[in-house]
């Protein structure tokens, strides 16, 4: 771990350990956002589909997704640099043009892409913060969408169009659009890291709160068994 990313985590285990003890009963852990679902969405067809999601460190991202019914895999990796840089000590430098990323595949007769992204902007993250999500600060944590063919670009432009225009956010939108143009799974210890680490006072604080508010504001889409990589492994 690069020593920015070091002390970005040290931060977090500081603020995590004061809330334990009831210093930060109001503090850095983001509140869901009740939203309204997307106006456009597509038609399920058959087989499955791919998106890719960036919003923050992609421990809780990942975490969200493998709760939600439809879902056949969340994978953290990242997205929108080349396959030379990436690896975490380097795209924790904030040079690489990477994102934290998690690519999930999913079957749209389940879920619908525009369901995943009401998810994705009401529990999984805050896409009003521009370049950071919590403790953790760099464009390796901006808010991202790399999608997969028009039809989810379409939709994702028309979902933030319509967010911003009912005010549901004091802020307006940050989140990136841009084409997937190459995914990278992350090492193995990223991997389900909330699933497997659930003590971790990062996970406890910033990410466990999420999967809290999936259950709570989408009940219908939660799954209470995690889909995980090393189970497909």
């Amino acid at each position: 771990m690069s020593t920015s990313s070091h002390r970005r985590r040290l931060a977090a285990l500081l603020a995590a350990t004061l809330f334990s003890f009831g210093v930060c009963a109001a503090g850095a852990a983001e509140d869901a956002v009740v939203i309204p679902p997307p106006a456009i969405d597509e038609v399920a067809g058959p087989g499955t589909e791919t998106a890719i999601f960036a919003g923050g460190c992609f421990w809780g991202v990942q975490g969200v997704f493998q709760h939600v019914k439809g879902v056949e895999s969340a994978v953290s990796g990242y997205a929108g640099g080349n396959a030379k840089t990436a690896q975490y000590e380097t795209v924790s430098t904030g040079s690489t043009g990477h994102a934290e990323s998690v690519q999930v595949k999913f079957d749209p007769k389940q879920v619908s892409y525009g369901k995943l992204l009401q998810i994705f902007f009401s529990v999984a993250h805050n896409p009003t913060q521009l370049n950071f999500q919590g403790p953790d600060q760099g464009t390796q944590y901006r808010s991202a969408l790399f999608v997969s063919d028009p039809q989810q670009r379409k939709i994702a432009l028309s979902y933030i169009s319509q967010l911003d225009k009912a005010h549901v956010f004091p802020q307006p939108i940050v989140t990136k659009v841009s084409d997937a143009a190459g995914f990278y799974p992350a090492e193995a210890y990223h991997q389900d890291f909330l699933t497997l680490n659930p003590t971790y006072p990062y996970i406890a604080y910033n990410d466990l709160p999420k999967i809290e508010n999936l259950k709570s504001l989408f009940p219908a889409d939660y799954r209470s068994q995690p889909v995980l990589v090393k189970a497909k492994g």
